[in-house]
């Protein structure tokens, strides 16, 4: 594999930038692990090596969540999933590919049942930011381990 491009190196203003929105949006958050399952789910959709192998390691890092990073993609059916991250995994995959059919007015109620409007609006910008990073990654040719040489 060969990277395209340094977009961080051609143009740091912009990696800065979306970098200090992920420290604030990743500030916001309490609860690491589920930022790190919208990460994962999301890039998981976007097909972004970069990030999943990232993040998966971040989660690993925090716990033996081994079972959940193999049965995230089909957390539907696992049964380790809590209500309130089913309903987070669900906004993800929504918000991800939004013009597919926006967000439902159940997946939002179904949210809002678990966090209020501030949360809500953070969850948003998370799974808006990781969004950011998958298409920066896919675009540019990232993959796991392409900075290790810098």
């Amino acid at each position: 594999m060969e990277l395209r491009l340094n977009w961080r190196q051609v143009n740091p203003q912009a990696f800065q930038a979306l970098l200090e929105l992920d420290k604030k949006v990743s500030g916001e958050f309490t609860d690491k692990v589920l930022l790190e399952y919208i990460k994962i789910r999301a890039s998981q959709l976007n097909g972004c090596a970069f990030c999943l192998d990232m993040h998966t390691a971040d989660l690993l890092r925090m716990g033996n969540y081994t079972q959940h990073i193999i049965q995230l993609s089909v957390w539907r059916e696992s049964p380790l999933f809590t209500a309130k991250e089913k309903a987070v995994l669900e906004l993800t995959e929504h918000v991800t590919k939004v013009a597919d059919a926006g967000v439902p007015d159940e997946v939002y109620a179904s949210v809002r049942a678990h966090f209020d409007e501030k949360e809500y609006v953070d969850l948003i910008m998370a799974i808006l930011t990781i969004n950011g990073w998958n298409r920066i990654a896919v675009a540019s040719g990232m993959y796991p381990g392409c900075f290790d040489k810098e």
